[in-house]
């Protein structure tokens, strides 16, 4: 069964260009638009959960419970 989280994506302009940022598992990208950033996040964040461990996943993701 597949399961869908939802996580935060915070996009920042750096230079000339953008970093994106999930702080839930601490995954970064980068791009030269709002929108390069945003999909580069998403690929970042599609490799990192086809690789890691789900181990890994567990320490690494931080929810905030307020």
């Amino acid at each position: 069964m597949k399961q869908t989280k939802q996580l935060t994506g915070i996009i920042e302009r750096e230079g000339n260009g953008y970093v994106s940022l999930c702080p839930e598992l601490d995954i970064a990208s980068q791009g030269d638009t709002i929108e390069e950033a945003r999909n580069n996040l998403i690929e970042a964040l599609q490799l990192f959960f086809e690789v890691a461990d789900p181990s890994e996943i567990g320490e690494r993701i931080f929810i905030d419970a307020r």
